[in-house]
């Protein structure tokens, strides 16, 4: 009997093998050729698939690279290439070249003769769908904010120094951003059917939520795209818009502590807490915390609690900031990133953002920080 078993066993292995390979297969290939270039040069790929964040890197030898991966969605991804080395942030930020794409289950050629900014893509739908829709709504956010730049650069050194000068060029700048966002919303009203019209939808809802104008479009949209993880989200945030709002109950939530125990919001009730997101590369945030550390030292034996939810990923950053910056309230985190489930409750884009919220656990104030939250707080403690 037991050999029967044994041999039964290979026989089925042998027969799933096939299937276990072919799901195993990489379902994009992503390749390019820049130039001749070859060591020091390296190219880094990140991609966010599905609300899962992905990292890779390469030497590129003789010009050439190449990724490949599994992904379960349309990805949105960002390549940066470091002709002469340097590392992953010096490619991004200051001496490489750097583009913002999407791509789907495709295999996809880049070609340069010199740099990914100047590259002709083949062999992409998705990469020609958002080529076209970037073109619809007047360029993409960086593309915006590369013109800004140049535009502020354009100045001489007097009117760069000349606070009208640089209000001029925000003016500009601002203008262009708000007449993208009304682009956006009619290529996604006019798009349901296109995944990049819950691109377009998801950008210009932005921070604060229009509900009259946001929610209709959304719910217009191809059910297959909700359904993805930006269409899930942008539910979320629409939800929060209506709910996550003064004189309501603030949802509850419980998430793990910096030693890895759970903490429950309920846990705090009969207390005045401020529900307090940030994360360590959020230089605002970081810039508030030592008025924080002072309200929290005047008020904290009075009935009031600072509950800080970190949208960071990695544990050490956000360990290391509570210890720089002196943070001896209660601090919370599952280290998603943007992703973190309290943080897309609460329909957070953006950080710094906070809520008070009374001993009944009803919220009181919103984006109250600085002297409007020391002014709050003054009024509720020092009756």
């Amino acid at each position: 009997m037991k050999t029967f078993n044994r041999i039964t066993g290979i026989a089925s292995l042998a027969i799933m093998l096939p299937f276990l390979i072919k799901a195993q297969s990489p379902n994009f290939k992503l390749s390019g050729k820049i130039g001749n270039l070859s060591k020091p040069a390296m190219v880094y790929l990140d991609y966010m698939d599905n609300g899962k964040s992905h990292e890779d890197s390469t030497e590129l030898v003789n010009g050439s690279f190449s990724f490949s991966g599994n992904i379960l969605d349309i990805a949105t991804a960002r390549m940066a290439l470091a002709p002469n080395g340097g590392g992953k942030q010096f490619a991004i930020y200051r001496g490489g070249d750097a583009i913002y794409f999407y791509f789907g289950k495709e295999q996809i050629v880049m070609a340069s003769k010199d740099s990914l900014s100047n590259a002709t893509v083949t062999g992409s739908k998705i990469y020609d769908e958002f080529t076209a829709y970037t073109k619809t709504v007047g360029g993409s956010i960086m593309a915006l904010t590369k013109a800004v730049n140049l535009d502020f650069s354009s100045g001489t050194p007097e009117q760069r120094n000349d606070t009208n000068y640089v209000k001029a060029v925000d003016a500009r700048f601002r203008r262009a951003i708000a007449a993208r966002n009304d682009k956006q919303l009619k290529f996604a009203k006019e798009n349901p059917n296109s995944y990049f019209a819950l691109v377009a939808l998801s950008e210009a809802a932005g921070t604060k939520v229009d509900l009259a104008v946001v929610e209709p479009i959304y719910k217009a949209l191809n059910s297959k795209y909700k359904q993805t993880d930006m269409g899930l989200e942008l539910a979320q945030r629409i939800k929060a818009a209506s709910t996550i709002v003064v004189g309501n109950q603030t949802p509850l939530f419980t998430q793990n502590d910096v030693s890895g125990k759970p903490l429950a919001l309920s846990a705090l009730r009969g207390k005045v807490i401020l529900i307090d997101f940030w994360a360590s590369w959020c230089a605002p945030c970081r810039a508030e915390n030592p008025n924080l550390a002072k309200q929290y030292q005047l008020y904290k034996d009075k009935g009031f609690e600072i509950l800080s939810v970190s949208l960071d990923s990695e544990k050490k950053n956000w360990v290391s900031a509570i210890q720089q910056d002196g943070m001896p309230w209660k601090h919370v985190s599952d280290l998603k990133g943007w992703n973190n489930v309290i943080g897309r409750l609460y329909g957070i884009r953006a950080v710094p953002a906070c809520f008070l919220v009374d001993a009944e656990g009803k919220i009181i104030a919103t984006d109250v920080r600085g002297k409007t939250l020391n002014a709050k707080l003054a009024e509720i403690f020092n009756k």
